[in-house]
């Protein structure tokens, strides 16, 4: 009997710990490499998430996998079965997170992308239920040009691309849009994230004579066709995609992207939205906090896209940790669970409604069209 006493006081200290254990959230970015003027903006944001959420200290061990498919499923396996985290947030580009969508699967482990293709979520299957992400979906921003050109009198598109899964995941969305716009495609090319020259694909492209040309890249390997387009005298409407919402787009691509048009999150914009915009607080929010740490002007489009996981993981880890705790199988499916039912939470991009179905839950708050003048966004206020 005498060592019942004991017993009971190791029993509560163990409980007493276990009720104060840590939430592990493992980070990749494409810090350097092709994407690095996404990855970086992500990266220095991660520096600014909640370092507590309910109580709970929360620990970000944070990796660069080089834009490189390969390193981001390694980083991904040491961050779930060495490191024994809770959470992954990442990959910042759409291959990386599309190979990492089996590994968090594989060990039931929830992850939120930073990538934009619907593929990294849809369609829901026993693999992407463990899926999440914030970017919006093509679909949503192909729908804001497509509906943008009708508008202003294009009549023929044009179409180059990544020639990986963010330039198809693109061009697949992009024609349903035009179709249903009733715009005619007379051109589909496609160059990679490290080509230093697209001549070919711009002499044929320039050959069909199109009203508009869409540029489906990301960061600054977007430039390139732009400014290959442009040295050969291309008078037509130029469209980028939100891949290029910061400012080493605006660095690299100079004269050349003057007048570009292109759906993006309200963040990038968010001084020059009306009030009545739904987005405005929490855009301003990520806006403030980025640049009192990083510098005036120094808050991209990137960046927030990191900000807005860390939203749904400060909304989702209160409602499970009600059912287990962290460092377990059990709390990993419970956030999970948690990601799946959250509602009408605002954040730096849009507002998140997620569901079953529906591991993004952006609408078409989460989109505004912008073009660049003078080297800077301008909102576009009648855009719809």
């Amino acid at each position: 009997m005498k060592h019942l006493k004991p017993l009971a006081l190791m029993a509560a200290l163990f409980a007493s710990a276990l009720a104060h254990a840590d939430i592990n959230v493992g980070v990749t970015v494409s810090a350097t490499g092709p994407a690095a003027s996404l990855g970086i903006p992500e990266k220095n944001t991660i520096a600014l998430m909640p370092k507590t959420i309910a109580g709970q200290k929360i620990n970000y061990i944070v990796l660069d996998d080089a834009s490189d498919t390969t390193v981001a499923v390694n980083n991904t396996r040491k961050l779930i079965f060495e490191s024994k985290v809770d959470v992954i947030i990442g990959s910042t580009v759409t291959p990386n997170s599309l190979a990492m969508v089996d590994v968090a699967a594989e060990a039931r482990t929830p992850m939120i992308s930073m990538a934009a293709a619907a593929r990294i979520v849809e369609p829901m299957d026993a693999k992407r239920r463990w899926v999440f992400k914030t970017p919006q979906n093509d679909a949503l921003m192909s729908q804001a040009i497509a509906e943008h050109m009708a508008a202003n009198g294009v009549k023929t598109v044009a179409f180059i691309g990544f020639s990986d899964a963010y330039g198809e995941g693109w061009h697949q969305e992009f024609v349903k849009a035009v179709e249903a716009k009733k715009l005619q495609f007379v051109a589909n090319e496609r160059y990679s994230r490290t080509d230093t020259s697209v001549t070919g694909q711009t002499l044929k492209i320039m050959a069909a004579k199109p009203d508009a040309v869409l540029i489906a890249g990301s960061g600054t390997p977007a430039a390139l066709p732009q400014k290959s387009l442009k040295e050969r005298g291309y008078a037509g409407k130029l469209y980028q995609t939100h891949g290029v919402a910061n400012a080493d787009f605006l660095r690299v691509g100079g004269k050349d992207v003057e007048g570009t048009l292109l759906p993006t999150g309200p963040v990038l914009v968010a001084e020059q939205l009306p009030d009545s915009n739904p987005v405005k607080k929490s855009a301003l929010a990520y806006v403030s906090a980025y640049e009192a740490a990083y510098g005036k002007g120094t808050a991209s489009g990137f960046g927030p896209y990191a900000w807005d996981a860390g939203l749904l993981m400060a909304a989702a880890v209160p409602v499970a940790l009600k059912t287990a705790q962290p460092g377990t199988p059990e709390f990993r499916a419970a956030l999970r669970d948690a990601l799946e039912q959250v509602k009408e939470l605002p954040g730096a991009n849009g507002v998140f409604n997620t569901t079953a179905n529906d591991h993004l839950g952006l609408d078409q708050r989460a989109r505004v069209m912008v073009k660049i003048e003078n080297g800077a966004w301008k909102y576009l206020p009648s855009t719809p």
